[in-house]
């Protein structure tokens, strides 16, 4: 089925995706305070948290176990949108700690955050792709998928192509392609080509506004359009935040200007 027919059918069934929080960029805030950050941005609207950092440490976060943290979420009304991991948090001697701990949390999501040294060359690329599909498979028993998320440099070409579509191109559709669109364009990327060119892929993405391209721009209204109808998508997850991680307003303005376009 082309993607212009996936768009049509699309259109009838649009869904309402909620919207989540990257904590990488209130780290400021939570590293002084966990319960409070999350009570806040409990209080400001949003439904879920991702995590960030994990490293398959029997601790999620500082002295909080995955257990600790799920009762301060509940807690709250939040979920579990994802964690962000270091590349040996799907090794081999580490992964199964990674999910059960992902489990715990309530989450479905583990997301490779970076794997700068492996996007760097094809040789690279394809030892990426074998330890994500190694993981992917384990983790599929728990209802866990695992993912991988953009940065600028995975949008550096090899061989005339970008590092990311070699990527994406020999990982099956069980991965989960977490597209963030700021960092995707400040890399020379282009979100709105990869979601085209990988329906069905993107079960959650990172938006965050770029120059000219606000949450209220022609431009993501294409995003939302494909995550609504096409691509899979599961949760936003804003990535937007003050100076070294510190305050809420920009968390705040975020989340108003998104509910301003119906989100």
């Amino acid at each position: 089925m082309s993607l212009d027919s996936l768009t049509t059918r699309g259109a009838e069934t649009k869904v309402k995706i909620p919207i989540g929080f990257q904590l990488y960029t209130v780290r400021g805030e939570f590293s002084r305070d966990v319960p409070g950050t999350l009570k806040t941005l409990s209080a400001l609207g949003y439904k879920g948290v991702e995590f960030w950092g994990y490293a398959g440490t029997p601790e999620v976060y500082q002295k909080y176990s995955a257990s600790d943290l799920r009762k301060l979420l509940d807690a709250n009304g939040l979920t579990c949108c994802g964690m962000h991991v270091e590349l040996k948090a799907i090794s081999p001697e580490n992964l199964s700690r990674t999910l059960d701990n992902s489990k715990i949390l309530g989450g479905e999501f583990v997301n490779v955050a970076s794997a700068k040294d492996k996007m760097g060359s094809e040789k690279g690329i394809g030892e990426l792709a074998k330890m994500l599909t190694a993981a992917a498979a384990q983790a599929k028993s728990q209802n866990i998928t695992i993912g991988y998320h953009a940065h600028g440099f995975d949008f550096e070409k090899l061989n005339g192509r970008p590092a990311w579509e070699i990527l994406f191109g020999q990982l099956g559709p069980e991965i989960n392609m977490q597209i963030d669109v700021g960092n995707s364009l400040g890399g020379g990327g282009d979100p709105l080509g990869m979601l085209r060119k990988f329906p069905g892929r993107t079960r959650t993405i990172h938006i965050k506004e770029y120059e000219d391209k606000t949450f209220d721009s022609d431009y993501y209204k294409q995003i939302f359009q494909l995550c609504e109808t096409v691509s899979g998508t599961k949760w936003y997850i804003v990535e937007m935040g003050g100076s070294s991680g510190n305050g809420f307003d920009i968390p705040r303005q975020a989340l108003e200007k998104l509910h301003r376009v119906g989100k």
